[in-house]
């Protein structure tokens, strides 16, 4: 049956209207886009608006004109190329479609090694549109190749076949179609590439500051800030990587030898991991890197340590297989913060803090590179690097697309180490009245268990936030928590390591070291504004410089510091005595009897936060570990917590036992005590043990007893209260008298009550930190038989009075005192007179610790030993001293009289309990300041000694 021709005809009209349909979409379509095109875009204020508006008139005019052409040839009529006599339609399956569905690893799975899953902002249409023409250029090449070939085949084959005109004819209708199409494309890439142009002006400003060409790159002049932009530029890394190269290979001393080359055998010698670079080296032969290290050490330190592994490989081909990588450590980096002083704009940036660490984690193994394994298609995932601060979380599989959880593969997953240790504030930095801060320090590599708690360390590290899920739920919005990654460590196992000494100062320590007085001068210089009280300052001065540790067969280690316990009234200057050590010290902490434990003393055990791991944290043993554990109120301490300090006062260590941790902390410090008698004053009638509640095996850990008691003494009370009164007035910030003693007495020397000429504070405190970094006195010639006699002597003396036990660690602390004297001297040696000086000390605080009735009965007998080497002036300044007390107190028992204005001693009477007493030099004594700062006059004629008050 033939078809009805006027429905042939219908459905021909009905293509040709849905044609022209989509011609006119397609028409809308291109119109837009030339709109958008020509849509003025925002304008840089640099060109002038009539050059701008010129330009686009230009431009329009140019366009229409093209516009025109290329829609012209869009217009024509494809009703012809339409095949009336045919309703077939094209098949779109071909014979081998199945093959399209088989599988194909190469092509089905993505290599996600070339995955880029970098997020990128949306660009704006310029840009975009840019783009687009860049890569249609690309594609047209080959066919424009393909059209010339196609072309010439059909001008040879014209006569061949009749049917040929007609495809050459629509090929060259194409051609035209492609010729105006890329004659337009042409026009607008010409257009953005002028500077002037209206596309071009939307396009600058739009889009941030272009990095200059590597060609014309001053490497110099690249600002930090260009850096962090040039990061993922292979071509600066390279010169990075070279600079620093050439640093490590060619950087020389004075005398020419390639230092870090030299580091780098012997560090590959011994299997390191670690090359330790020297800051002030790396600014003076590369100043921009050090500086770029300094800003962005994330970007530069992976960098570093990439050409100095290269280095080490030069020199050791196999050391791949010791040490898959090296670390660079930045030391003596310049610039040094406090753990309070860090703020936002330290984040991400290179810093150097100080502190003791207070707490330490286990080691655990951290994740560096790790692969994935989806349980659903088995096919592998990653590697993925971590970092130290989050964690890497795999979304879906890009093979499957499906889910996790994902399994970790094992066997091509690599791990680190990790360790978290807690910084705290040096005690002795942390002004009054504030809490020390703490902060987290991490450690990775061979930086594991490089310090410990209780030791002061310096650390140089990057510092980072972390995000903690704990403070944004508290604080309701986020909050990042801030650590310190550490690339260097320090550990300061001398405590003296940052105090660095000048040639001038060393040469003052020295010169002062000559005075043969410089024993007394020290003495009396230890705090100043404290009248009298000479036997506790000559404990705090012995306790001060130290003795020396002595480890017997590498096993036993005997204490070299001094333990004093101070006892006495109340009002005697005890706690105002433990805070000038807390000043003067270079480290030490203090502490009072009631608030604190035997934990808060040694240690405690808690679980950490983050890992739920035991962990230790030292006390304040710890914290003071190589200085001073400053404890007042000490009576006020329980038993218990006296009990737990017993290791630690002796063998200067503290063994732990607790939820499966067995460890031992040191504990290596002076511990400087006060402490109340029982009744509240101090009854010399009762021995030392019933005045104080203390246990024996205390007092017997303490080298020094000095028991300080408040006495009636008109003479002596008197000049204290005018010290005071003087020292309040002097002190007053607004007192006119201040000034003008400091004007008078800038450059004089200060001078104690007896005349001894003082040393400035600032100077003491040096020598005395040189005294214990570089005087190491040793036992030579001392007289034993002399030490063995005396312990024989304090053993009897001691069972008959019934006083504080004597035990063979008397002995011991003989020995450190006698090297602490030798230490205030700077010699190297203890000589007999250091030895007669301590011994002169001990028998001071022994006697003082006995009854009354017993006190003047064994001082005579142990007088041989008391008087050796005393200057004898200050020995008849003490006789005359107490003939005058005699004389007061007669005075008020016989006439009433309070207060006497003159009192006088008879001068025979005086000088023959001197002789008494093997003291012949009165001529001296009589023109010494003893005698005369004190206010005596001597009347030769009638042989009276008077005292004016």
């Amino acid at each position: 049956m033939s078809e009805n021709p006027n429905k042939k005809i219908k459905n021909k009209k009905s293509k040709s209207k849905k044609q022209k349909s989509k011609e006119d979409k397609s028409k809308e379509e291109k119109k837009s886009f030339l709109e958008k095109i020509h849509e003025k875009p925002p304008i840089n204020p640099q060109p002038k608006e009539e050059e701008i508006q010129q330009e686009t008139r230009t431009f329009q005019e140019e366009q229409s004109s093209d516009f025109n052409e290329f829609i012209s040839d869009i217009e024509e009529p494809e009703l012809k190329q339409i095949d009336e006599g045919s309703d077939s339609v094209d098949d779109l399956f071909g014979e081998n479609q199945d093959e399209d569905y088989e599988s194909n690893d190469e092509l089905d799975h993505y290599d996600l090694n070339e995955v880029d899953d970098t997020e990128y902002p949306n660009l704006p249409i310029y840009q975009r549109h840019q783009i687009e023409m860049d890569l249609e250029n690309k594609e047209e090449k080959p066919k424009s190749k393909k059209s010339k070939k196609s072309k010439s085949q059909s001008q040879s084959n014209s006569n061949s076949n009749s049917n040929s005109k007609s495809k050459s004819k629509s090929q060259s209708n194409s051609n035209s179609k492609s010729k105006s199409k890329s004659k337009l494309k042409l026009k607008l890439q010409k257009e953005i590439k002028k500077p002037n142009s209206i596309l071009n002006l939307g396009f600058i400003q739009s889009t941030e500051t272009e990095l200059p060409s590597l060609d014309d790159l001053d490497f110099d002049a690249i600002d930090i800030s260009l850096l962090r932009k040039w990061r993922t530029n292979p071509e600066i890394k390279r010169e990075i990587s070279k600079r620093f190269h050439n640093f490590l290979v060619g950087f020389s001393d004075e005398n020419g030898k390639l230092t870090y080359v030299e580091k780098i055998k012997v560090a590959g010698s011994q299997n390191e991991e670690s090359l330790v670079i020297n800051y002030s080296d790396l600014s003076i032969k590369e100043p921009k890197l050090a500086m770029w290290v300094a800003d962005s050490p994330m970007e530069i330190l992976p960098i570093f340590d990439e050409a100095a592994y290269k280095v080490f490989l030069e020199m050791f081909e196999s050391y791949e297989q010791i040490q898959p990588e090296v670390h660079v450590r930045i030391s003596d980096f310049p610039l040094h913060d406090s753990l309070r002083d860090l703020r936002q704009h330290h984040l991400n940036t290179l810093i150097k803090v100080t502190g003791v660490v207070t707490r330490r984690t286990n080691v655990f193994p951290q994740l560096k590179k790790v692969k994935f394994v989806c349980p659903h298609c088995n096919s592998t995932i990653g590697p993925f690097v971590q970092n130290s601060l989050s964690e890497i979380k795999v979304s879906s599989c890009p093979v499957c697309s499906k889910k996790g959880p994902f399994r970790i593969l094992e066997d091509e997953t690599i791990y680190r180490n990790f360790q978290k240790i807690s910084l705290q504030e040096s005690p002795g930095t942390v002004s009054a009245g504030r809490l020390p801060r703490t902060k987290e320090v991490i450690l990775l590599n061979d930086l594991i268990d490089s310090a410990k708690p209780g030791e002061e360390i310096e650390v140089t590290g990057v510092y980072r936030h972390s995000f903690q899920t704990s403070l944004n739920s508290q604080n309701g919005f986020p909050v990042f928590a801030t650590v310190i990654e550490a690339n260097f460590i320090v550990n300061k196992e001398d405590s003296f390591e940052s105090f660095n000494l000048s040639h001038e100062d060393i040469n003052e320590i020295k010169k002062l070291s000559k005075d043969p007085k410089i024993r007394e001068r020290i003495i009396s210089s230890i705090a100043p504004s404290i009248y009298g009280l000479k036997h506790m300052k000559t404990a705090i001065a012995m306790a001060l410089f130290g003795g020396e540790p002595k480890l017997i067969g590498n096993k036993h280690r005997i204490r070299g510091d001094l333990n004093v316990l101070l006892l006495g009234d109340p009002s005697m200057s005890k706690s105002q005595i433990l805070k000038y050590v807390e000043k003067t010290a270079h480290r030490a902490v203090f502490t009072s009897g009631k608030g604190a434990s035997g934990v808060g003393l040694t240690y405690s055990v808690r679980r950490d936060s983050t890992t739920g791991e035991w962990t230790l944290e030292g006390g304040a043993f710890v914290l003071a570990d190589q200085g001073f554990c400053l404890i007042d109120e000490f009576d006020k301490m329980n038993d218990h917590d006296r009990t737990s300090i017993h290791e630690t006062m002796e063998q200067q260590s503290i063994s732990v036992s607790k939820a499966g941790i067995v460890t031992t902390l040191r504990a290596r410090c002076s511990v400087v005590a006060a402490a109340n008698p029982i009744r509240g004053k101090y009854d010399p009638s009762l021995t030392f043990s019933q005045n104080v509640d203390l246990s024996d095996p205390i007092l017997s850990r303490f080298d020094i007893l000095c028991v300080v008691r408040d006495t009636v003494d008109p003479i002596y009370d008197e000049k204290l209260a005018k010290f005071v009164v003087e020292s309040h007035v002097k002190s007053h910030p607004n007192s006119r008298a201040m000034e003008q003693y400091e004007k008078e007495n800038a450059n004089e020397a200060q001078f104690d009550e007896g005349g001894i000429e003082l040393i400035p504070q600032s100077l003491l405190k040096k020598y005395i930190l040189y005294a214990k970094k570089n005087i190491h006195p040793q036992l030579t010639n001392i007289d034993e038989d002399k030490i063995k006699k005396l312990y024989s002597d304090l053993r009897s003396e001691s069972a008959v009075t019934g006083s504080i036990p004597i035990t063979v660690r008397y002995i011991e602390s003989l020995i450190r005192m006698a090297e602490s004297v030798a230490k205030m001297h700077l010699r190297d040696y203890v000589r007999e007179d250091d030895l007669n000086f301590a011994i002169k000390i001990m028998l001071e605080s022994f006697i003082s610790t006995q009854k009354f009735s017993v006190m003047k009965t064994l001082r005579n007998r142990m007088n041989k030993y008391l008087m050796y080497k005393q200057d004898s002036n200050e020995l008849l300044f003490y006789l005359l001293q107490s003939l005058v007390k005699e004389k007061i107190d007669y005075l008020k028992l016989r006439h009433q009289i309070d207060a006497p204005e003159v009192v006088e001693v008879d001068q025979e009477e005086f000088e023959m309990k001197a002789k008494n007493m093997n003291l012949i030099h009165f001529s001296s004594f009589y023109s010494s300041s003893y005698f005369v700062a004190n206010h005596f006059t001597l009347d030769k004629k009638n042989g009276i000694i008077s005292k004016k008050f």
